[in-house]
């Protein structure tokens, strides 16, 4: 039986919520443990950009790609309504979401 297919355009922020990420993958949890843990060098790593405040799921990958697309061309303040409107408090979703997805 084929595994379902699940796709996440997630935000992510830094301690003083000045800095975002807006990105795509297939496995948040995966992928959120990469950005906190700076397994991969870049933008993330050098900003420390490792605080999960809004994601959306999806199994349509050319759909996440094209919202990615979609929020990064976003102005700042269409992006923190964006988040607030999930998570008021900006708080940190990836611990729940650990927690949920093991």
């Amino acid at each position: 039986m084929p595994r379902e297919c699940r796709y996440f355009v997630y935000i992510l922020t830094n301690r003083t919520r000045k800095v975002m990420y807006i990105g795509m993958t297939n496995d948040l949890v995966r992928r959120l443990h990469e950005h906190r843990t700076h397994a991969v060098p870049g933008f993330t790593a050098r900003y420390r950009v490792d605080t999960l405040v809004y994601f959306e799921e999806t199994p349509d990958v050319l759909a996440a790609l094209e919202r990615e697309k979609q929020i990064k061309k976003w102005r700042r303040e269409k992006k923190d309504a964006l988040v607030a409107s999930m998570n008021p408090d900006w708080r940190d979703l990836g611990l729940d979401f650990s927690l949920r997805s093991k």
